[in-house]
């Protein structure tokens, strides 16, 4: 099976240090197969965030990519034009990847409906819920995207485990969320991770089934993020081949990720047998990593249950978008945010 990226475009790689998985840390907490992180914990620390993300950082953040490899991070770029460098990748297979699929399934693939992406102009709670992430990972800025969800709490947001840990390498610093992000504008302010979690088998080997994280947000101004701007709903039954549409900030082109983009259809299992993950067929390149998924989605009103987020994207299938499927792990990671 050709390796997979995170929502990374087909020709868009660049070359980077390979880490090799790690155990978790003594700052990793973990309880039951959920595993967390504390963020920004104190006045003193968020201050710190905040003050970090300038303008110009904003600006010059590259949207995240990384190879299906466990604790090997790339970041997206040109170079996978460079002789060598595909076959190099293809040739790594994941720890505990399953068999190549037969040449016949995998003629399978690409038959539902594509959508180029289009920008979402009909405004509505999505157009709030919705948002940027900014993150250091391995001393480098990301971007990806994240949405709020519904919670007792009014702090969760949730997005791509790989948009809050490297697989089994590093975590996450400096995580801001911007709900409600145009070109540049942070109209509902900007949101530190207080504690990140993200489930076991993805801190442990990056298995893209569980490629789903959660965070609980500080408050910003003493005012809870859901009260900002609204939350979506979330389910946790697996729901497939209903009508979906899938959102998020697209950064490679021909996107720059200054404004909100979607795609909708309806999504299909893997063909390629790679993942339990569901396809839909959509252009969106990286940088939409983490962006919901949403079914039972009113365009008027822009409010919808967030089934999936967006993943991943094989190499040689740049036109579909997968998201994991939900079920008792991820609700199990929303429980625990949602108490933390």
């Amino acid at each position: 099976m050709t390796p997979s990226l995170p929502l990374l475009a087909a020709a868009s790689l660049v070359a980077g240090v390979l880490t090799l998985p790690t155990p978790l840390s003594a700052g990793d907490l973990s309880a039951g197969d959920v595993v967390e992180r504390v963020g920004a914990s104190t006045a003193s620390e968020r201050h710190r965030v905040l003050a970090y993300w300038t303008p110009r950082r904003m600006a010059a953040a590259t949207p995240l990519g990384l190879l299906d490899l466990p604790g090997s991070l790339r970041a997206i770029g040109g170079a996978l034009a460079r002789p060598g460098l595909l076959g190099a990748l293809a040739g790594a297979p994941r720890a505990g990847a399953r068999p190549e699929p037969e040449p016949a399934r995998r003629r399978t693939a690409g038959r539902e409906a594509i959508t180029a992406g289009s920008q979402w102009t009909a405004g509505g709670v999505v157009g709030r819920t919705t948002g940027r992430v900014f993150l250091t990972l391995n001393g480098a800025d990301f971007v990806c995207s994240a949405s709020t969800v519904r919670s007792a709490s009014k702090d969760v947001v949730i997005t791509a485990g790989h948009c809050v840990k490297d697989g089994a390498g590093a975590w996450a610093e400096n995580w801001t969320f911007v709900p409600g992000y145009h070109e540049g504008a942070k109209p509902y302010g900007s949101y530190t991770a207080r504690r990140l979690f993200v489930a076991g088998p993805w801190a442990r080997q990056a298995d893209d089934d569980h490629d789903v994280a959660m965070v609980a947000l500080n408050s910003d101004g003493g005012r809870h993020v859901a009260d900002a701007v609204g939350a979506q709903e979330i389910s946790f039954a697996p729901v497939r081949g209903a009508q979906t549409y899938g959102f998020g900030f697209p950064a490679e082109p021909p996107y720059d990720g200054e404004r909100l983009y979607y795609c909708a259809g309806r999504p299909r299992p893997d063909p390629y047998g790679g993942t339990e993950d569901q396809g839909l067929g959509c252009k969106l390149t990286a940088g939409a990593s983490g962006g919901p998924w949403l079914t039972g989605f009113d365009p008027r009103t822009g409010h919808g249950t967030i089934t999936s987020v967006s993943s991943f994207k094989y190499l040689d299938d740049p036109n579909t978008m997968y998201g994991p499927t939900f079920g008792p792990s991820t609700r199990e990671l929303f429980a625990t945010a949602e108490r933390a």
